[in-house]
């Protein structure tokens, strides 16, 4: 299995290559290394075409970028990496990336207002990935930082469900322990996410995988999301459901990702991991 990464030759796309480094390595994945030559490319989803488009960051030094890459996986001890090369081009300066790896990082800036990216913005080109990509998206903390276990953010969504098999995935890959938080909604409590784990046959895989689960009111979602552990990698789905799902991404995703400094795995609704 692989995971794309676009570099950035710089401290901060150190920072981002070392935390796919350090997936790959605990989730036994090969690292796919593009150092893009142009500003923009093309990502061919299975059914969508999606143009990336980086700041002048990302074309920085290209004489050490290889050179500095290697030097990050023989720092993770890990064998070098393999990169990608463009062989085709929608036009001279536009790359064709088709999709052929199970996992990717989520380029920093490619975002429609970049100004906002700090503040957990998601921009609508993001989106666009989360929503048709049928493999999960890891958005790296700012700073790499280890994870020494798995948190799953369930909402009780088909999403969330997809969120919490990718964890019993990664939790036999890795041997880490799985909690789940889940912040009640209304009168649904702990036995309406029993009776939904059951509908979709994770009983069984529940009791033998998540260690914790933790309910907490959603009065003050942002408040109590001080429970997540420093050393956490948090995934959850990128939609709701019903006709409000585009509002539970702009909120809830956002809300998580501007709050948390932990890396965070989004798994979209064309999702087709298995446990």
């Amino acid at each position: 299995m692989q995971m794309f990464h676009v570099y950035k030759n710089t401290p901060h796309g150190r920072e981002r290559l070392l935390q796919t480094v350090y997936f790959c390595k605990t989730m036994n994945l090969s690292p796919l290394v593009y150092i893009p030559a142009h500003r923009h490319f093309l990502l061919y989803l299975e059914n969508d075409v999606v143009q990336v488009d980086l700041d002048k960051a990302y074309l920085r030094s290209p004489g050490t970028a290889r050179d500095r890459v290697n030097a990050v996986m023989d720092d993770m001890q890990m064998a070098h990496a393999r990169f990608f090369v463009p062989r085709h081009f929608s036009t001279p300066s536009l790359p064709d990336v088709p999709v052929g790896f199970n996992f990717m990082t989520c380029p920093d800036t490619i975002s429609d207002l970049s100004a906002k990216v700090g503040r957990g913005y998601i921009g609508p080109r993001i989106r666009r990935i989360f929503k048709a990509a049928t493999f999960p998206v890891l958005m790296p903390s700012p700073v790499f930082k280890p994870f020494t276990r798995i948190v799953v953010m369930f909402g009780g969504s088909a999403n969330a469900v997809n969120a919490l098999r990718l964890a019993v995935r990664l939790h036999r890959l890795s041997g880490m322990p799985v909690s789940l938080y889940t912040a009640e909604e209304g009168r649904r409590g702990r036995k309406y996410y029993e009776k939904l784990m059951d509908k979709n046959a994770l009983t069984g895989v529940f009791e033998q995988t998540v260690s914790h689960w933790h309910m907490f009111s959603g009065k003050d979602f942002t408040d109590s999301l001080y429970m997540v552990p420093h050393d956490a990698l948090v995934i959850m789905g990128a939609y709701g459901h019903g006709a409000i799902r585009q509002l539970l991404f702009g909120s809830t995703l956002e809300t998580i990702q501007s709050t948390l400094p932990n890396p965070l795995l989004v798994v979209g609704p064309n999702y087709r991991g298995t446990m």
